[in-house]
């Protein structure tokens, strides 16, 4: 039997059904895409101590960030990049994770300083000893923004001032490898302090760090900037009564 005319019928109602999955694909990948940070807020007492290191940083490499208001002390807990039309469903999700982890007022102890190379600069910051608590809070927030994430990102997720809007490679790819690379076993609590040459950086790991004790203080969800700064705050979380 001569099926060239059944072939012939195919071709054309198989890519008429592939059109509607190729323009979902198509929009997607232009869906405007937000690089959140979701992040703990500590007390004073740790941000006196950032700012302590922070001063010593700008002294030897004057054109490193301050700790201001764009780029606020804070310990990550999970960084993603989430479908900017999603972001009221993230905050919902977080909300809800939160409520039962209760963290503010959570005591925590800094333990040194460790440092890692981002765009060729010391990236320094003031590690944090992990606890189960926050471990679980990691994982339950992973679950929570799951469905609101995509796997990558470009520059234009990120928050930049007009004056300086360049975002390096290492923070677009810190971001997408989030998860699995810092969760976990592999998550590495810590407060960035700001940047500097890497051999200036190195010495201050190196120097005696006396431990200290600190307590959290809020929890919010930040915009990310250029070195994974906490550039804009989103949303924070208001904390009801028991």
């Amino acid at each position: 039997m001569d099926r060239s005319h059944i072939r012939s019928g195919l071709a054309p109602l198989t890519l008429m059904a592939a059109l509607p999955l190729l323009a979902a694909s198509r929009a997607e990948a232009t869906e405007p895409v937000t690089a959140i940070d979701i992040l703990l807020l500590p007390d004073q007492t740790m941000i006196d101590r950032a700012n302590a290191a922070n001063a010593k940083l700008r002294a030897n490499y004057p054109a490193s960030f301050a700790l201001d208001a764009t780029h606020h002390p804070h310990i990550s807990l999970l960084q993603r990049y989430v479908r900017t039309k999603d972001l009221d469903a993230v905050y919902a999700a977080v909300g809800r994770v939160l409520v039962r982890s209760r963290p503010i007022g959570w005591q925590l102890e800094a333990t040194g300083l460790f440092h890692v190379i981002f765009g060729g600069m010391g990236l320094p910051g003031i590690v944090v000893r992990p606890t189960p608590e926050m471990l679980q809070l990691q994982q339950e927030l992973v679950d929570a923004v799951a469905p609101y994430t995509v796997p990558n990102g470009t520059a234009a997720a990120f928050a930049t001032p007009q004056n300086d809007p360049d975002v390096n490679q290492s923070t677009i790819d810190y971001v997408a490898s989030f998860v699995p690379n810092e969760i976990g076993k592999n998550y590495n609590p810590h407060v960035t302090v700001g940047v500097g040459y890497p051999d200036f950086v190195e010495r201050m790991q190196a120097a005696p760090f006396d431990t200290f004790q600190f307590k959290i203080a809020g929890a919010a969800v930040f915009h990310l900037g250029n070195f994974g700064t906490a550039y804009t705050k989103l949303w924070q979380w208001q904390p009801t009564a028991r």
